[in-house]
């Protein structure tokens, strides 16, 4: 059964980026990359291997696609990739298709796409909070940097409630996993 799966870094006040889409405090944090013997949780080599497809919004792929003209590099999913975006948008790879629409009109096309493997919803909060509405997300995977910015674009703009299934430690970051539980009923 295909799981879509929310993986990002916060900041541990709760936001993806700055007031300006910025990514710089993200950058500067140690962590494993994966490449070695240390089997830190978390690590994008670790995740990506089970992802079949991936989702985000277009102020993910604008930014994606501004930093890959500026250091002159290709695409870097191998997965198909849909957008949800009503704007015209460039498409970076033969695997971006461009959708607009609740979530769950694209789910049978998402899921086809993915085949026997998860969904990466890469971004951003709004989107991931419309998939969680849907019934489409099944769990968050958060490394969390040990830096605040009080301000930016927020890791989940609404209220939900999640249950800790796991947690680690990668470099500097707090790694944990969350159950989305949905709704809050308690408060």
């Amino acid at each position: 059964m295909t799981r879509y799966r929310y993986y990002t870094a916060t900041t541990l006040d709760g936001y993806l980026a700055d007031e300006h889409d910025s990514l710089d405090w993200l950058f500067v944090q140690e962590q494993d990359d994966g490449s070695g013997e240390t089997g830190a949780p978390g690590t994008y080599e670790q995740f990506i291997g089970t992802i079949g497809a991936a989702v985000m919004g277009a102020t993910t792929y604008e930014w994606v696609a501004r930093h890959l003209r500026e250091k002159g590099e290709a695409w870097p999913y191998a997965m198909p990739c849909f957008v949800f975006t009503h704007r015209e948008l460039e498409p970076l790879d033969d695997g971006v298709r461009f959708v607009a629409g609740p979530p769950a009109e694209h789910r049978a096309a998402i899921e086809e796409a993915a085949g026997d493997l998860d969904v990466w919803m890469v971004g951003g909060g709004a989107l991931a909070a419309d998939f969680a509405e849907a019934g489409m997300l099944d769990d968050v995977l958060l490394s969390i940097a040990p830096v605040t910015l009080g301000a930016g674009r927020p890791l989940f703009p609404r209220r939900y409630e999640l249950r800790l299934t796991e947690l680690g430690r990668n470099g500097a970051f707090v790694v944990a996993t969350y159950d989305v539980v949905g709704p809050p009923t308690r408060w």
